[in-house]
């Protein structure tokens, strides 16, 4: 089995807003931290966030020299997914596509296994 298809996937179109945002805040290389927490309408919850380095067990996912980390803990809760930068009529966000989630709320931030 090839373990890079169980990694997540950050698309080209994430990668390019993660650098847009550290280009602006004058950081480059601000890497995009993607994590999953208890709680939520729907039991567990995305939490993205910009971090300047990698913890000692992060997993390191690169896209167009943008780099995603995840957090071990949160690594089988996102394992197949894909991290998207979605903008829609009054709305931009990054959007999880999660193969593992049976449900998910409608706000598209929490969901169930």
């Amino acid at each position: 089995m090839d373990t890079d298809a169980l990694l997540p996937r950050l698309t080209p179109a994430a990668a390019a807003r993660v650098a847009w945002i550290a280009a602006r805040q004058g950081k480059p290389g601000l890497m995009l931290r993607l994590a999953v927490d208890g709680g939520g309408c729907a039991g567990f919850q995305y939490r993205f966030g910009l971090e300047p380095a990698a913890g000692a067990d992060d997993v390191a996912i690169e896209t167009d020299g943008v780099t995603m980390l995840i957090d071990p803990d949160s690594l089988p809760f996102v394992a197949g997914a894909e991290v998207d930068y979605v903008e829609k009529i009054g709305a931009a966000a990054f959007e999880v596509k999660n193969p593992n989630a049976a449900s998910g709320c409608g706000c598209g931030s929490s969901f169930s296994i």
